[in-house]
């Protein structure tokens, strides 16, 4: 990648993470209702004086809402305003935002609204339940997608291609959270077959097992989570695979190794699988950013896993807004940096691809 061009992306990356940032923090401004409304409306049940001293210590360390709160019309205005006060939500929305950005910048994330933990401590102790689902499907992914797409490429138009074709199709066309269901109400306690956890990492007594029987019982609380990222993401890595496969056996010097007496198998496994696996292992950066911070949120709520998707589902449920911003700005972050290093190793395996136009 040319160092130029490099640069260029690297310093779009703070405008990018800001636009993303701004648009996301109007849009909060736009939506009725927020903690200040809900401990108003715990006030009014007589439930609000030990909810606001928990809350009202990390109330300003974020920005959100606005001094104008349309979820707080109409609501009892001395109390709407010590509370819009505690929050910060008193100031402008714009000055407010600056300083949530300065404060993102020096990764300082504040507190969370409704638990006494830091959002960095938050999302620490919730990572490695997200990272385990990211990692472990994906890998599964690569491990069957990529002798499929071969033996599809060298069997292509064979029924056996015809067949796993619509079958991929199909299995992409289902949403990864509708075939989380059904593989709860098939395999872990329905109506059928009780094979497998309903909910949860780990059973109770976690802690008193021994080290194998440990590892044993976290893989069993996974593998239906697992399987339901897995089996969405294998069409596209497939036919990915199928097609760089078919493009290389195209190419003259396959067909000139075969007339100098090489096998089949010689051709495939000595000269074509380097090349067309370059553009495969390439987005393996992507694809894993993407079953970290995406394909895992729906699972992570189905199966009752404490992860990062069901901390960021929980927060947006409960305005907390230190616990959102904190993780989208994180996430973000990541996930542009991720995209920068996935560019950069497919421009260092295949020399070919340029992100920029050639100098006439």
């Amino acid at each position: 990648m040319d160092k130029a061009y490099f640069l260029k992306r690297l310093a779009l990356i703070p405008l990018t993470l800001f636009g993303i940032m701004a648009i996301n923090f109007l849009i909060v401004q736009l939506a009725p209702g927020g903690p200040v409304e809900q401990l108003l409306a715990k006030a009014e049940q007589g439930a609000a004086p030990s909810a606001v001293g928990r809350i009202a210590g990390g109330a300003g360390d974020v920005a959100a809402g606005n001094g104008l709160y349309r979820g707080g019309q109409g609501m009892q205005d001395d109390l709407r305003r010590e509370l819009e006060a505690r929050f910060g939500f008193d100031q402008p929305a714009g000055k407010r935002f600056l300083i949530m950005m300065k404060n993102y910048a020096l990764f300082d994330f504040g507190k969370s609204f409704y638990q006494d933990k830091s959002v960095i401590r938050l999302i620490l102790d919730k990572l490695p339940v997200s990272v385990s689902l990211g990692v472990f499907s994906t890998l599964l992914i690569y491990l069957i997608s990529i002798p499929l797409g071969i033996r599809k490429a060298v069997r292509k138009s064979m029924p056996f291609d015809r067949n796993t074709s619509w079958m991929l199709i199909v299995a992409h066309a289902v949403p990864s959270f509708l075939l989380a269901i059904f593989l709860l109400i098939f395999f872990a306690g329905g109506r059928y077959l009780s094979w497998f956890p309903l909910r949860g990492i780990v059973s109770d007594g976690w802690a008193d097992m021994s080290a194998g029987r440990q590892i044993l019982d976290y893989l069993w609380h996974m593998a239906l989570p697992v399987l339901s990222l897995t089996i969405g993401g294998l069409a596209g890595l497939t036919f990915l695979t199928k097609n760089a496969f078919l493009e290389e056996l195209g190419k003259q010097y396959c067909r000139t190794a075969r007339a100098k007496g090489c096998t089949q198998r010689q051709v495939l496994w000595g000269h074509v699988f380097r090349n067309a696996m370059l553009i495969v292992i390439a987005g393996f950066p992507s694809m894993l950013i993407g079953m970290l911070f995406t394909g895992s949120v729906l699972i992570e709520v189905i199966f009752s896993l404490d992860g990062l998707g069901l901390l960021g589902f929980e927060a947006v449920q409960n305005r907390d807004y230190p616990v959102v911003f904190g993780t989208l700005y994180l996430f973000a972050l990541l996930g542009l940096a991720l995209n920068l290093i996935s560019d950069y190793i497919y421009t260092r395996v295949d020399p070919r691809i340029h992100f920029e136009a050639r100098k006439q």
